[in-house]
């Protein structure tokens, strides 16, 4: 499952149960775009739910998680972060996190 932009309400719902990898990007960030299969590969292959934010479009969950540099990815499990990535994430160091 990937969800493109929630709303702060489906943000919530969303990572409240289970793992879910919150993905900041945007369209003119290259290591973004290597970044991309890489988490639809891992929404594909395994059970973590994916949100993508693109901080032109949105930047409230961008401020709120303190973003910086993209792509940064946020880990939650039962809505509680439990690691961030800032840069190009191998699958491999993302499961390990997940522990999958």
């Amino acid at each position: 499952m990937i969800k493109l932009n929630p709303t702060m309400d489906e943000f919530n719902e969303i990572t409240a149960t289970g793992k879910t990898l919150v993905d900041f990007w945007a369209s003119w960030c290259g290591p973004c775009r290597m970044q991309a299969p890489i988490v639809e590969k891992l929404a594909e292959t395994t059970d973590v739910k994916v949100i993508k934010i693109d901080v032109d479009a949105d930047d409230t969950l961008s401020m709120d998680f303190q973003v910086s540099s993209i792509p940064t990815l946020v880990l939650f499990e039962d809505g509680v972060v439990v690691e961030k990535f800032i840069g190009l994430t191998d699958i491999d160091e993302i499961k390990k996190a997940f522990g999958i």
